[in-house]
């Protein structure tokens, strides 16, 4: 993780417009502002986040701010371009490095910090990440956040005013292929199909339940083909032709694995 503060030159030095956030791994970018963001002062793009009280931009129109500040990739001589400044092929955060942010449409420019230097909004915003998703029936979803709060959100309700997800919350086998962002930002189904941390946390509904009392339930209440052979004493031709009966029933299953039920099995060792 690249971590910059994003400064004016018409502004003091100690000013700060917002801190940019480049995930390596991913090469994804995400920009947070300060609560108390002036929307005169905060680039353009980034205003209208600061209109409507938002404060983290979503990777999608961060990566756009950064894009309006670098060379474009459909530039007829960047082939030229990148072999002057060193570069094998196009990569937009070496593209930005180039500059610092810098661009002729502003005053702006980048200034890295460490992880030392992180300001105390960062860090608070940061405690209510998320750690993990499930997705359930009915278009919900299980959102494990890092403060160690659990909640359920209603993810088709509360999609009404995001079109690009609208197609994945009609669909149970394209609502199941939700994703965590990176650093816990939010969830996505793609690039634009998203949901931020922020309103995930106030949008949903508080359940008694941790991510350890998950675990725990996983640990301990789903087996594989190989323990419910154990459990029932049979082969796992056994198991197959049970299921081709429809008496047992995975809750997973692929070409080579299997998951079950262990209270399914334990039910059906009873009625042996």
């Amino acid at each position: 993780m690249r971590i910059f503060a994003i400064k004016d030159d018409t502004l003091s030095q100690k000013s700060v417009l917002g801190y940019l956030i480049y995930y390596e791994n991913a090469k994804a970018f995400y920009i947070e502002l300060p609560d108390d963001a002036d929307p005169w002062e905060t680039p353009l793009l980034l205003s209208s986040f600061v209109k409507r009280g938002e404060r983290s931009v979503s990777s999608y129109w961060s990566r756009l701010w950064v894009q309006q500040r670098i060379i474009p990739r459909d530039r007829q001589n960047i082939g030229q371009v990148l072999k002057e400044n060193g570069l094998k092929e196009y990569d937009e955060f070496q593209m930005l490095m180039l500059t610092m942010g810098r661009c002729a449409q502003d005053e702006c420019y980048l200034e890295e910090i460490n992880t030392a230097e992180l300001p105390p909004l960062l860090v608070n915003r940061w405690k209510t990440k998320i750690e993990d998703v499930v997705p359930l029936k009915g278009f919900r979803l299980l959102v494990f956040f890092r403060n160690g709060e659990v909640k359920i959100c209603d993810a088709a309700k509360h999609t009404t005013d995001h079109v690009e997800c609208q197609p994945y919350v009609a669909q149970e086998k394209r609502f199941h292929a939700v994703e965590v962002q990176p650093d816990g930002y939010g969830v996505m189904w793609s690039d634009r199909a998203m949901i931020s941390d922020r309103e995930l946390y106030e949008k949903s509904e508080n359940i008694p339940l941790s991510l350890e009392d998950f675990i725990g339930f996983v640990q301990h209440r789903i087996v594989n083909a190989n323990e419910a052979c154990q459990l029932l004493g049979c082969s796992r031709q056994n198991i197959d032709d049970l299921m081709k009966r429809d008496k047992l029933h995975p809750i997973r299953k692929d070409a080579k694995y299997k998951l079950f039920l262990k209270s399914e099995i334990m039910q059906r060792r009873k009625q042996q």
